[in-house]
């Protein structure tokens, strides 16, 4: 990596009482260097930073340049946030996957909707996925030398011919190869299947699990656990495609290939090891497996036991946030995408006995995307227009998980997946927006005493997701 492409850290923010506070940084301030050597990204900064003795050089938010000498504790954190994890450029992905959703969007919007990561820091730091195609050496020997475990990985299919197919890159069939190389280092992946019926499904499915848990031995197993993610399609993917929808035959059928696999790998390894996403459930139209069943969430950030946790944490702080009732009385609209209107029934049900209290579900499909059965964070503002021919009460609850960070830092500023802002919907529904993050602030917009008087207090969501992750639920 050539130095000239590091660019100083800009610093965002400096917390109280930190080392960082008492020395003086402050935001806009940006970090050159530690101990004479310039950080790549987070992963350099915390590295250098451990050391008991640090040289910085800092440029103020004036540009002018500081020397400043630091003594502390090993280990000991300094306090400073940072504009962005990469001081660099982002890696990104020289794959063609059909089935990649930064290319199934329409044309014309923000630079940031079609950047395509493949970023293993990125993947390190907050668990994206990477598929290991674009690697130069140097890249993987600073993988093994910084420990960077686990990774997570988009496999797809481990026969090469399979995912070069997938991947429409050549370089994709050295899968196999790849993880023995974090074998030989014991470095640890979780793994992602996504399956595109026709392609990757059936024999090259089971194929695929049965070479991936061949990994999965040992005191420190290569593959930790594999996601199983039906495929997503939208009405923007390029015609020319060999792509099909799951189908809820087909989810049946995947269902029940897995499910059958998955007693093979509990006999094996005492642990289920491949996880079919919460997805597969909802498009069959069956029941969720036991909670018991997730273990101890693997692969949460693939949706796999997502609608339980949130099930569970709902009813446990529900026992002491619920009011039995609330004044002055408020009749609410929850906006979710349709694939959980069954699954989140019993939280409205019980958010329902509430004196003064109605909620009422609306669940949405997108089409914008084209989608008959649609998560939550697929949901655009386009789709939610479809509100504005209800009767939605004092104001409507919206999960953050559908928005993207906007030029503002202010929820009302951020923007969902087709540019719209989220003042702009309020404005085309005409009633007041109640952004909700996690399970208190929807606790909190139902009972809250300022909601009627349009100053609800609630907790300012975090939109600095990487624009290109995939959303669930």
């Amino acid at each position: 990596m050539s130095k000239s492409s590091i660019q100083p850290a800009t610093i965002t923010q400096v917390l109280p009482g930190s080392i960082a506070a008492e020395i003086g940084f402050e935001p806009g301030d940006r970090l050159v260097s530690i101990n004479g050597q310039q950080p790549r990204d987070l992963i350099d900064y915390q590295f250098f930073c451990a050391d008991e003795a640090l040289d910085l050089v800092v440029l103020d938010g004036a540009g002018k340049r500081h020397q400043v000498e630091i003594e502390k504790d090993y280990d000991e954190d300094l306090g400073l946030e940072f504009e962005s994890a990469l001081f660099d450029s982002l890696i990104q992905c020289n794959n063609r996957c059909p089935f990649c959703f930064i290319d199934q969007q329409p044309p014309g919007k923000r630079e940031t909707l079609y950047l395509k990561d493949d970023d293993y820091r990125l993947s390190f730091l907050y668990g994206s996925y990477l598929t290991l195609t674009n690697l130069p050496p140097y890249e993987w020997e600073r993988i093994a030398q910084m420990r960077l475990s686990p990774l997570y990985v988009s496999v797809h299919a481990t026969e090469p011919e399979v995912r070069s197919r997938l991947l429409k890159n050549p370089r994709a069939g050295q899968i196999l190869d790849q993880l023995r190389w974090f074998q030989a280092h014991r470095l640890q992946i979780h793994a992602q299947v996504v399956v595109c019926p026709g392609i990757n499904d059936g024999t090259h499915l089971a194929r695929t699990l049965r070479d991936l848990a061949g990994f999965h031995a040992g005191e420190v197993p290569t593959v930790a656990s594999v996601a199983v993610v039906p495929v997503g399609l939208t009405r923007f993917r390029p015609v020319e495609d060999e792509l099909v929808p799951v189908s809820q035959p087909k989810a049946e059928e995947v269902i029940e290939q897995v499910q059958t696999l998955q007693v093979e790998f509990k006999q094996r390894f005492g642990s289920t090891f491949a996880w079919l996403a919460d997805e597969w459930f909802l498009i069959a139209r069956q029941p969720l497996p036991p909670e018991a069943h997730y273990e101890d969430y693997p692969q949460i950030g693939n949706g796999v036991g997502s609608i339980h946790q949130f099930l569970r944490q709902f009813d446990e702080l529900a026992q002491t946030l619920l009011p039995s009732a609330v004044a002055p009385a408020r009749r609410l609209t929850w906006a979710v995408g349709n694939a959980v209107e069954k699954a989140f029934e019993p939280i409205v049900a019980r958010l329902n006995q509430i004196e003064g209290l109605s909620i009422e579900l609306a669940a949405i499909a997108s089409q914008y995307w084209g989608q008959a059965i649609t998560v939550t964070g697929l949901l655009t503002g386009q789709d939610l227009t479809v509100l504005a021919e209800r009767d939605l009460g004092d104001g409507v609850l919206l999960p953050t998980l559908m928005l993207k960070q906007g030029d503002q830092k202010l929820p009302q500023d951020s923007y969902f997946l087709d540019d719209m802002s989220v003042a702009e919907l309020e404005q085309q529904l005409g009633c007041k927006i109640l952004l909700v993050e996690d399970i208190p602030a929807l606790i909190e917009a139902c009972v809250s005493s300022g909601i009627v008087s349009g100053q609800p207090r609630l907790k300012t969501a975090d939109l600095t997701r990487n624009e290109s992750c995939t959303l669930v639920f």
